[in-house]
C-alpha cells in the first residue's frame, strides 16, 4: 500500500513539476499556484501518521543496513530533478519561516516550540531514514545532505544546526551503527516524531583536537561507562539519545547513550549559537554501547560533521552578501547609492568569489564520500577555507553596515556571531 502511495505522489509531484517549467501557467496567472502545491506536496509526501511513546524497543534480528555507494563518473554540480525540488522546498522554509523567527530566537537564547511541528511537516527526517525503517533513503545521499544544510541556513544558522541534530544522528547511525543499534534506535526515529537526539564530541580544551579525548570510555561487562564533561552540546537537556566521542584504550571511539540519571548538565552561554540550547554535560559511569565494533571509521565520522558545518556557513554567508547587496543600493552617501563606490562593490563581488570556492570545495568532498572514495583531503580543505572565509565574509558584512551592522537592528551582527563556529566546532552534525 506505501509502495502505491509513494508511486502516486511521485507522479503527482512529477506533473507539477513540468508545469511549473511551462510559459502557460503564467499565460494564465496560475504561477504561484502551481508554486504552492509543488512546495507542500513535498512536505505532506513524508509526514509521519502516527506516534507512541518514547521507548526504544530492540526489534527482530535484521542485517545491518548499509545505504549503498552512488555510481558517478566525473564530478557534476548539475543536480537531479529530486535535489532541485528538494533545494527549492528548503529554501522556501528557510525564507518563510526561519528567518522571521531568528531575532527573537537569538535574543531570548531559546528555540522557538512551535518551529518542531512546521519542521516535521518537511519531513527532513525522511530523506536520511533507509527505507527499510520507513524513510526514502536507498543509497548514500550526501550531496544532498550538504544542500539541504545549506539552503535552511540561509534562514538562519543556529536555528538550522539544530533542525539537523536529530537528521544528523540518523545518518551516523544509519552510516556506522551495528544491527541491534539500527533495529533498536532507527525503528524508534520512524515510529515516534519527537525524538531529539544529539551529538556530544567537544571538550573544553584549548586548541581542542577530536582525536585526543578528555572523556574516558571503560568496558564493563556487556556494555561500556562513559566519564567525562562535553560542551556546547545542541539541545543537550532535551535530548533522548546522545552520540557521544570517548576515548577507549587510546583510541577516539563513538558510544550511543540514552538520558539517564548518571547525566547533569549546566547551562553555557556562548557568543553564538544561542538558540540551539547548548549546554555542557558531565557524564558519570553513565552506561553506553559502542557505536559499532566493526567497520566503524572515526576520522570519517569527523569529517563528515565538518561538512555540515561548512554547508550551513556557506549558506549564512549567502544570506550576508544578499544582505548587503540590498542594503548598499537601497543605503545612499552624498546623493547616490554606496554600492557606487568601487571599494564597496570590490567587497562585495569578494563574497561572491570566496561562497563559490566554498560550495565548490564543500560539493567536491560530499560528492567523493557518497561515491565511496577518499575524500578526508577534500573535506580538510573545505574545512579551512570554510572556516577563514566565512569568518571574513562576516566581518564584511559587518563592516559594510558601518554602525548599523554593529547593531541589533540588523540581522549581520548575528550571522558574524554564529559564522564563528564554523572554526571551533567538531561534528554536531553528520552529512
Amino acid at each position: 500500500m506505501n509502495d502505491i502511495a509513494n508511486k502516486a505522489q511521485g507522479l503527482g509531484l512529477a506533473l507539477i513539476t513540468k508545469l511549473a517549467g511551462s510559459d502557460l501557467i503564467d499565460q494564465l496567472k496560475l504561477r504561484k499556484i502551481i508554486e504552492r502545491s509543488l512546495y507542500q506536496g513535498s512536505k505532506a509526501g513524508f509526514k509521519t501518521l502516527g506516534s507512541t511513546q518514547k521507548i526504544f524497543k530492540q526489534k527482530s534480528n535484521t542485517p545491518t543496513q548499509r545505504l549503498s555507494n552512488q555510481q558517478k563518473g566525473l564530478f557534476d554540480l548539475s543536480l537531479s530533478e529530486e535535489q532541485q525540488m528538494t533545494v527549492d522546498a528548503m529554501q522556501q522554509f528557510a525564507h518563510e519561516v526561519l528567518y522571521p523567527l531568528a531575532h527573537t530566537a537569538d535574543h531570548q537564547a531559546t528555540f522557538p516550540e512551535n518551529l518542531w511541528a512546521q519542521f516535521k511537516d518537511l519531513g527532513v527526517n525522511y530523506y536520511a531514514l533507509p527505507e527499510q525503517y520507513g524513510g526514502v533513503a536507498s543509497e548514500k545521499n550526501v550531496v544532498t545532505n550538504v544542500l539541504i544544510a545549506e539552503q535552511l541556513a540561509q534562514g538562519d544558522f543556529s536555528l538550522t544546526a539544530t533542525l539537523l541534530s536529530s537528521f544528523s544522528v540518523i545518518n551516523a547511525i544509519t552510516q556506522w551503527g551495528s544491527a541491534e543499534i539500527q533495529n533498536k534506535y532507527l525503528s524508534a526515529f520512524s515510529e515516534q516524531d519527537d525524538l531529539f537526539a544529539t551529538f556530544a564530541v567537544q571538550e573544553n580544551t584549548p586548541a581542542f583536537n577530536p582525536f585526543q579525548l578528555k572523556t574516558k570510555a571503560t568496558r564493563q561487562g556487556d556494555h561500556f561507562v562513559i566519564n567525562g564533561e562535553k560542551t556546547i552540546v545542541i539541545l543537550g537537556e532535551q535530548a533522548d539519545l546522545l552520540l557521544v566521542s570517548a576515548d577507549l584504550d587510546g583510541t577516539a571511539q563513538v558510544f550511543i547513550v540514552e538520558r539517564n540519571e548518571t547525566i547533569s548538565y549546566k547551562a553555557n552561554p556562548a557568543m553564538g549559537l544561542k538558540a540551539t540550547q547548548s549546554v555542557s554535560l558531565k557524564f558519570n559511569n553513565t552506561p553506553a554501547f559502542k557505536l559499532n565494533e566493526q567497520d566503524f571509521d572515526y576520522s570519517a565520522f569527523i569529517d563528515l560533521g565538518n561538512l555540515m558545518w561548512c554547508a550551513m556557513a556557506v549558506g549564512t554567508c549567502q544570506a550576508v552578501k544578499q544582505y548587503c547587496i540590498q542594503y548598499a543600493n537601497e543605503r545612499t552617501a552624498f546623493g547616490e547609492p554606496i554600492s557606487h563606490r568601487q571599494s564597496v562593490a570590490f567587497m562585495i563581488a569578494d563574497m561572491a568569489i570566496e561562497i563559490d570556492a566554498m560550495k565548490m570545495l564543500v560539493l567536491n568532498a560530499a560528492s567523493r564520500a557518497e561515491s565511496g572514495l577518499s575524500f578526508h583531503r577534500e573535506a580538510y580543505l573545505a574545512r579551512i577555507l570554510c572556516a577563514e572565509k566565512s569568518m571574513k565574509i562576516g566581518t564584511d558584512g559587518v563592516q559594510l553596515l558601518g554602525g548599523h551592522g554593529f547593531t541589533k537592528e540588523h540581522p549581520v551582527e548575528r550571522w558574524y556571531r554564529d559564522l564563528r563556529a564554523t572554526a571551533i566546532m567538531h561534528s554536531g552534525l553528520h552529512a
